[in-house]
C-alpha cells in the first residue's frame, strides 16, 4: 500500500485528476485515516487518442487506501466531475453525496452499468453538513452553467480547506440559485487554510457575462425569426435549455426535443423544477410536419459536431425524421470546447449549404462561460482570504496565471502551489510542504473495455490511420524448408492494389526470398521469419515509397516445426 509522507499533524491534498487539464477532476483531502473525495470526472480524449471513448485518471493510490474513503463529494453534474463514478465505483464502493440534480444523473450512469442497488447514495444541498470521525464536510452554494452547484468545505483538525467546485459570480441567474456570498465570506473571516480553486478562465481579465444577459440576447432573436428554429446547446446547460424553452412558449411555439441526452435533461429538469414546461408545450416528431414554420422549435443535442449527434445527423441529410427547409435559422448557444472546432465548423457549413441560416459565435452574444474570468477569481480570493492556495481545474499556464492573482490578491508566491496530478502537499495550521507523489497517469476508455487500451495499441493505431497497413500471407512447412503457397501480399490504406501491381509483385518477390533465407537459419522458428519478413519488407517499401504502413505477416505452418 502506497503511504504518504505526511505527519500525524499534517492535512494532505492531491489531484488523482484534474490538474494539468481541462477534465477529470478527483481530488482527495487526507486527515490520517479518513479520506474525502471530491468529484470523479472524466476527460474526452484528445485527437491523437484514436478510437478512445474517454479518458480517466488511474485510481490505484485509491484502491490501495480505500479502507480510509469515507465519502464521495460532488460539487455539480458536468461530465468533467461524474462521468468517471460508475468506473470508480467498479473498483471500490464508497458513498456518494451529491445535490438533486447530480443525484439523477449519476443514477442515471450507475443504472446503465448495472450499480444503482449496489452504491450508497445520499442527496445534499448547500446546507447540509456531513460529520466524520475526524472531519466535517459542509457546503456553500455557487453559480455555473448548471443547477445545484456547490463548494465544499473540508474541515479538518489542522485548519478549513475549501475546493470552489467549477464557479463564476452569477448575480442574476435564471434558475434563482444565486451564489451565497454570504457563507463564503463566513469561511474566510472563520479562516481558510487552502483554497483549491477553479481556474478555467484564468487567462480572460473579465467579469463573465450572466445567463440573464445571453437570455436577453436569445429573448430578441425570438423576436426577429418568423420561420422555423433549431436550437443547439449542451443537455446539461438547463438554465440555456430554460431559456430556449420560456421564448418559445411566449412566441406560441410548440417544442420538439431530439437526442436521448436532452431528453433526459428535460425530464429531469422538469421533475426538480427547473424546467416549468406544461405537457401540451411539447410536440412529436411526426407532428412536427403539421405545425406553421414559425411556430416550431427544435431542440437538440449536437452544438460540439458530434457525428452521431441529432444535429450532425440532421446537417448530413441523415436524421430520418429532420430535413434541413429554406429559412430554417439554426443556433449554436455554445462555444467548441478545444478540439472541437473543426467538426462544428464542419456541420455549419453544411447546415449553410443545405440553406439554414446559421446564428453562432460571440458575436451574437448567444453564449457565455460557466467559470468565471480573472476578477471573479479575485474575489473568490478576497472572500477566501487563504493562508495557502492550490489552483486546480486547468492547464500549466492557467494555473500558473491564478497564483499571480492570488499574489495581487495577498496570498505570497511562495504560499501557492501549482501540483501535477499524484503530487501530495502536506498542510499544518502554519506551514505548507510538498511531500511526494505517488502514480496518477491517465486510463483509456474504449468501448466496454477499461484500460486495455495502451501506448502500444495507440500507436498502432496511429500507424494504421496515417500509413495503412500490408499483410503477408503464406503457408510455409519449416521441417522441409518449403514455401508451399505465396506469398500474396494485401494492402489496406497504403496503396491501391488495382493500380501498384509492379510494386506489390516485387515486393512478392522480395519476400520470397527472405522466407527462404529465414528458413535456412540454424535456430529458424516462425518468430523469426515474421521478424525477418517485416524487417526486409518494411525497408523495401520505404525505399520506394517514403511511407511505414504497418506489416502483419500472417504464416500458416505446416509439418513439424523446430
Amino acid at each position: 500500500m502506497k503511504k504518504l509522507n505526511v505527519k500525524n499533524n499534517e492535512a494532505a491534498i492531491y489531484g488523482v485528476g484534474g490538474l494539468g487539464e481541462i477534465g477529470k477532476n478527483t481530488y482527495g483531502i487526507q486527515f490520517q485515516d479518513e479520506i474525502i473525495l471530491i468529484d470523479a470526472g472524466i476527460k474526452f480524449p484528445e485527437d491523437d487518442l484514436l478510437g478512445v471513448d474517454y479518458v480517466i485518471p488511474d485510481y490505484q493510490y485509491l484502491v490501495d487506501n480505500k479502507d480510509k474513503i469515507k465519502a464521495l463529494v460532488i460539487t455539480h453534474g458536468h461530465e468533467d466531475h461524474i462521468g468517471g463514478v460508475p468506473y470508480l465505483m467498479k473498483v471500490l464502493n464508497v458513498p456518494i453525496y451529491a445535490g438533486p440534480l447530480a443525484m439523477a444523473l449519476i443514477k442515471n450512469k450507475l443504472e446503465e452499468h448495472g450499480l444503482l442497488n449496489s452504491v450508497e447514495l445520499h442527496e445534499i444541498s448547500d446546507k447540509s453538513v456531513l460529520k466524520f470521525r475526524k472531519m466535517k464536510v459542509s457546503f456553500f452554494r455557487t453559480t455555473h452553467s448548471i443547477p445545484d452547484t456547490v463548494g465544499i468545505a473540508v474541515h479538518t483538525p489542522v485548519g478549513v480547506i475549501v475546493e470552489t467546485g467549477d464557479y463564476k459570480f452569477d448575480l442574476t441567474p435564471v434558475t434563482n440559485q444565486p451564489p451565497d456570498l454570504q457563507e463564503m465570506a463566513r469561511l474566510g473571516a472563520e479562516g481558510v487554510l487552502c483554497l483549491m480553486s477553479d481556474s478555467t478562465n484564468a487567462e480572460k481579465p473579465i467579469w463573465t457575462h450572466s445567463e440573464k444577459w445571453v437570455g436577453n440576447s436569445i429573448a430578441h432573436i425570438f423576436d426577429q425569426i418568423q420561420d422555423r428554429i433549431i436550437f443547439a446547446t449542451f443537455a446539461s446547460n438547463i438554465s440555456r435549455i430554460k431559456t430556449a424553452c420560456d421564448n418559445a412558449m411566449a412566441h406560441g411555439r410548440k417544442i420538439a426535443v431530439f437526442g436521448r441526452s436532452m431528453d433526459a435533461a428535460i425530464v429531469n429538469g422538469r421533475e426538480l423544477g427547473y424546467l416549468d414546461i406544461p405537457d401540451d408545450a411539447f410536440v412529436d416528431a411526426h407532428d412536427l410536419q403539421s405545425l406553421p414554420a414559425n411556430k416550431t422549435l427544435i431542440l437538440c443535442t449536437g452544438s460540439q459536431g458530434e457525428p452521431m449527434a441529432a444535429l450532425s445527423r440532421i446537417a448530413n441529410g441523415t436524421h430520418r425524421q429532420i430535413a434541413i427547409q429554406p429559412g430554417d435559422t439554426v443556433i449554436f448557444s455554445s462555444n467548441p470546447i478545444p478540439g472541437n472546432t473543426t467538426s462544428v465548423n464542419s456541420v455549419i457549413n453544411k447546415l449553410e449549404e443545405a440553406g439554414a441560416n446559421v446564428i453562432h459565435g460571440r458575436v451574437n452574444n448567444i453564449h457565455t462561460s460557466g467559470h468565471g474570468g480573472q476578477e471573479e477569481q479575485k474575489l473568490m480570493l478576497r472572500l477566501m482570504k487563504p493562508k495557502f492556495f492550490m489552483p486546480i481545474h486547468g492547464e500549466y499556464r492557467m494555473l500558473k496565471i491564478h497564483t499571480e492573482l492570488a499574489e495581487q490578491c495577498g496570498v505570497p508566491m511562495d504560499h501557492s502551489f501549482i501540483m501535477q496530478n499524484g503530487d501530495v502537499l502536506a498542510l499544518s495550521r502554519d506551514h505548507a510542504r510538498m511531500a511526494g507523489h505517488f502514480q496518477a497517469g491517465d486510463v483509456y476508455i474504449d468501448g466496454s473495455g477499461i484500460g486495455d487500451i495502451g501506448s502500444i495499441v495507440l500507436r498502432d493505431r496511429q500507424l494504421l490511420s496515417e500509413e495503412g497497413i500490408v499483410v503477408v500471407v503464406a503457408t510455409v512447412n519449416l521441417t522441409n524448408q518449403e514455401i508451399q503457397s505465396g506469398p500474396d501480399i494485401l494492402s489496406r490504406g497504403f496503396v491501391y492494389m488495382r493500380e501498384s501491381g509492379e510494386l506489390l509483385d516485387e515486393g512478392r518477390r522480395l519476400v520470397f526470398k527472405t522466407i527462404r533465407k529465414a528458413m535456412r537459419a540454424k535456430k529458424a522458428t516462425e518468430s523469426s521469419i515474421r521478424n525477418a519478413i517485416i524487417d526486409d519488407l518494411q525497408e523495401f517499401l520505404y525505399d520506394k515509397t517514403e511511407r511505414h504502413p504497418m506489416i502483419l505477416p500472417m504464416l500458416i505452418m505446416n509439418g513439424n516445426q523446430k
